[in-house]
This record gives C-alpha cells, structure tokens and sequence, in this order.
C-alpha cells in the first residue's frame, strides 16, 4: 500500500481540572496549528493520539496508510518520563518521523542525565546536587540561593517563587512538601543574571536561530526572576504579564557567538535533530550556563521557538516545510513510501 497521509501523533490532555492542566492542553494548540500548515500545502493529516497501548497505535498508523508522522507527544498517559517512547516505536517500526530521535528525548526528559551529560562534556551548567528522597539530605556546599527542580518534569511543572531558597533552613523545611509532589529532586545553584533561549534548527545540523532575552524589568526585588509554571502559563498571574520576549538588537558580538556555539554544542551533544531550544543564563561576569536543553520544544504559534523563527524571516508555513524535508530526506532509509512533495512550493 503506498502510504501518502501525514500523521500528526500527540498525547492525550489531561483534563481541566488537573493541576497542570493548562500545560497539558497546549499539544492541541501545536496539533491544529501543524494541521492548518499542511493543509495550506496540500498535504492531507491524520491526529492520532498516542497511549501505552502500542499495538493499538501500530495499528492505527497501519490502517490509515501513514507514511511520515509529525511526533508532537511530550508525554505518555502524563508521565514524562516516557517522553521518549514514542519516537522509539516510530523507529521500531521505521516510520520517518519529526524531531529528535528516542535517546536524546529520553536523555532531555531526565535533569539529573541532563547535567551529568553536559558535565561529562564541559559544558557549564549551574552546580546541583541530586536527591532521590528527602531522607538523604544532608548540608552541603552549593551557593545560596538554590532553586530546586524535579528529575521528571516538562513545562516548567515544579517550578516558581516557592522553588527558590535564601538558605538552609529554608531549603529544609521546603523539601519535604516538594518531595511529596514531585518526587526525586535537583538541588541547583541559583544563577543570577540574563536569561535567553537560543532556537536552533536543522538537519543534520543545526543552525542557530535569532537569540531572544526574558524581560524581567518589571519583577520587585521580592520576586526572583524566573520563568517558572506560572509565567508559561497562568495567564492571571503576575509572571505571565511581566516577562515577555525580546529580540535584542545589541547584544556584544563575543557573548552572542559564544551562547551560539554553547547551543550548537548542545545540540550536537544531545544529539537534537531538526529543531531545538537551548535555555541560558549569563551572569554578571559573562558566564554562560545552560539551564535546560529542550529536544521537541513546544511549537504552538506563540511560543518562543515561533517566535524566533518569525525572527528570522520565515514564516509557520516555512518552518513546517522544512520538517517534511529534513524527513523525506531521512525516508530513504526506511521501506515506507513516504507522500510525493513535489509540486508543493
């Protein structure tokens, strides 16, 4: 059977009412929006969520005659520390498929694999300290303030004003509450400074995308400046309102090349494949730190990787295009016939 349709895979949102609800339900937001771009090419799509129930999902990519598939999940029946198992399938089953490839969305998913891969390789990252329960906590030598993350969570989930300690006493009575909720936990060195997201995009390699700042002028000193869940996506908050994206027009042309090449490396590293998001902070002397290397980062049309493509003079439209030729590019190592893109400009 030649296989000509799209398929668009996605995880099932969780429903309102979720903590992280909001979080969640922004996968719809990126499935219309790859929908509405193939569609404006000419090419047909198919949603088709993806669950723990593989056989099932083999079977629907099978019936529906898919022959690429844009892989929009960023979680499995809400746990993210499965991000990676449906690229994996894909693989298994040899469908040319959009994004990164299983291990480095498993690699990404995982803070503590994260910092240890960046380390191993010399790229900075805020020093940390890993915790599996409470229990083990014991005083260490980290700078305060610290900013405690979850091992296994996406979209800034574990993360706001309540994160961050001043010290030690702070820090200990916090953990057991953060540990109840989240579970296994990074312990890292707060580092006060800018902060930027680095786009990249590309097959095989990367290029780097125009460099946006997060605007915190507006926070009070009784707020640290973070993006934490609320500034992503509690839109009565306070957070949501106050940092917005910018473009710098002047950044020095040294700390532009080096947070670049600090992005290009990761996504070389990671091994990212056709687009990326690497997240920094640059201290008071110049120092680069990569806070957290996003593999499939979210592609809603207001979300920063949009944006930053929008930046560089392409459209939504461009940017879809190019994912359907970094795949058919890839296609000619699998047995699928993959859709004909010719006569679509």
């Amino acid at each position: 059977m030649e296989r000509r349709a799209i398929g668009i895979v996605y995880n099932e949102p969780v429903l309102t009412g979720h903590p992280f609800s909001e979080a969640s339900m922004d996968v719809l937001a990126q499935v219309e929006a790859v929908e509405i771009a193939l569609r404006d090419i000419g090419i047909s799509s198919v949603r088709i969520p993806f669950t723990n129930d593989v056989a099932l999902f083999v079977q629907r990519v099978d019936e529906e005659g898919i022959g690429m598939i844009f892989n929009l999940c960023e979680t499995v029946d809400d746990d993210p520390r499965f991000a990676g198992h449906p690229a994996s399938v894909m693989e298994l089953t040899g469908i040319p498929f959009s994004g990164s490839p299983s291990i480095a969305l498993m690699i990404t998913a995982d803070k503590l694999l994260t910092k240890r891969l960046l380390k191993s390789k010399g790229i900075k990252t805020p020093r940390y300290l890993f915790y599996d329960n409470v229990t083990s906590f014991f005083p260490h030598t980290l700078n305060y303030p610290v900013i405690v993350k979850p091992r296994f969570q996406e979209a800034s989930i574990g993360i706001d004003q309540n994160s961050v300690f001043a010290d030690e006493d702070q820090l200990q009575k916090g953990l057991p509450e953060f540990y109840e909720r989240f579970g296994p936990f990074l312990v890292e060195e707060y580092i006060d400074g800018r902060e930027f997201n680095v786009s990249l995009l590309g097959y095989p390699l990367g290029r780097a995308l125009p460099i946006a700042e997060i605007d915190f002028s507006n926070f009070p000193e009784s707020l640290y400046p973070i993006v934490g869940y609320r500034a992503k996506w509690d839109i009565e908050s306070f957070e949501y309102h106050n940092t917005p994206r910018r473009f710098p027009e002047r950044l020095p042309n040294d700390l532009m090349s080096k947070m670049e090449r600090v992005a290009l490396d990761c996504f070389r590293v990671f091994m990212l494949r056709d687009y990326g998001r690497i997240d920094i902070r640059v201290n008071s002397k110049g120092k680069i730190y990569v806070l957290e290397v996003n593999a499939n980062p979210c592609l809603s049309p207001d979300a920063g990787f949009a944006a930053a493509i929008d930046k560089d003079g392409m459209t939504y439209f461009d940017f879809i295009k190019d994912l359907l030729e970094f795949m058919t590019e890839r296609a000619s190592r699998y047995g699928y016939k993959t859709p004909c893109l010719s006569g679509h400009t």
